[in-house]
């Protein structure tokens, strides 16, 4: 298991810096003088190539998890850990290529499926952490031969939670279709669902009688 689990995260690590890369060259094309909001409106194919992209990704991560295991819980758990890994180390090589962000606190524009999301780095940075927690100890369970019994209660708690972290950031990041600068993030919904999110999920792992 550690083995496989290290090289998820060499893979996380890679593509972590081939993310940054691209963001390297968009800036080069798109803000010569810094990255700064209100954000310059990318046209055309550019933009379409660009939201496919992220898509791929996406599917490139479920892909390399469904390569590496069989079960579909064990799939779920490895592709959260790979997307914090991914996300963090995304981060890590733009401060190093391009010493930016200048803080925790810096917006960005986090994605653009389906509208622009937009929020201080801190935030899916808090999230990546929580996912790797999360995954980690899942597979360390499945690798046991131990399951959790996942039930409707926790499914829709958990979707509460996502669309709470989503929607503080799609609120900011209508400011990008506005062309204008994004309006104060609102952590305390960013906040609530993380907060949910993680206690529902402790809540359920550490309750014997939905493991088996």
């Amino acid at each position: 298991m550690i083995k496989q689990l290290f090289w998820l995260m060499v893979w996380g690590v890679a593509f972590g810096y081939i993310e940054a890369s691209v963001v390297v060259y968009l800036r080069e094309i798109y803000y010569p003088g810094g990255f700064a909001f209100p954000l310059v409106i990318i046209q055309g194919n550019i933009m379409l190539t660009e939201i496919i992209r992220e898509a791929v990704t996406l599917l490139i991560i479920w892909a390399t998890v469904c390569l590496s295991y069989r079960k579909l819980q064990s799939r779920i758990a490895a592709y959260i850990v790979l997307f914090g890994i991914w996300d963090i180390f995304y981060y890590i090589f733009l401060k190093l290529l391009l010493n930016w962000p200048e803080s925790l606190g810096t917006l960005d524009i986090l994605f653009l499926i389906p509208a622009p999301w937009v929020g201080p780095v801190w935030a899916p940075v808090l999230v990546s952490i929580g996912f790797i927690y999360a995954g980690s100890v899942v597979l360390m369970c499945n690798h046991k031969n131990k399951f959790l019994h996942f039930g409707r209660g926790f499914i829709l708690l958990e979707f509460l939670a996502a669309l709470l972290i989503i929607v503080s950031f799609l609120i900011p990041g209508l400011s990008v279709l506005e062309q204008t600068l994004p309006i104060h993030f609102p952590w305390y919904l960013f906040l609530i669902g993380f907060f949910i999110g993680i206690s529902v999920f402790l809540f359920y792992f550490y309750r014997s009688d939905h493991i088996s």
